[in-house]
């Protein structure tokens, strides 16, 4: 199996990187603003990127200000059954957010697309973060 693993420094209090990684209103400013979520666990959140069949991930894990973790149920086959973790460290006042997306059952093509997509996920975050204005899917040019 083959992960995917980033770590982004963020100038911003963990809280705040916190709240924006687990609200509806945060994750269309960073990823889609086509989505419905709920930070609950077990949850299935749904997340839509085009005309793409929508990405489906429940909520498996949840501690405030220290980490998120999601599991994948209905997307791109290659993605289904994958984990996605989001582990948050408060660094003085600065954030650092390690992202993990696991259990990919191959390294593919896709595989690579999505390895350099959640960076840019993550530079979505700190500049949404420290600026104000992320790289939200419906604003980036493919």
């Amino acid at each position: 199996m083959a992960n995917i693993e980033h770590i982004q420094y963020i100038n911003a209090p963990v809280e705040k990187v916190y709240e924006v990684l687990t609200s509806e209103s945060g994750l269309a400013e960073v990823w889609t603003q086509e989505l419905t979520f709920t930070a609950q666990l077990g949850v299935v959140n749904e997340f839509k990127f085009g005309d793409e069949a929508p990405t489906r991930m429940k909520i498996t894990e949840l501690v405030k200000n220290e980490k998120m973790g999601w599991h994948c149920t209905d997307s791109d086959p290659e993605w289904v059954g994958t984990n996605i973790t989001f582990d948050f460290n408060q660094l003085g006042g600065k954030t650092s957010i390690t992202l993990r997306h696991a259990d990919w059952k191959s390294v593919t093509e896709f595989y690579r697309f999505c390895n350099y997509n959640w960076a840019i996920f993550l530079l979505s975050l700190k500049q949404y973060c420290e600026e104000g204005k992320g790289i939200n899917y419906q604003s980036r040019r493919f």
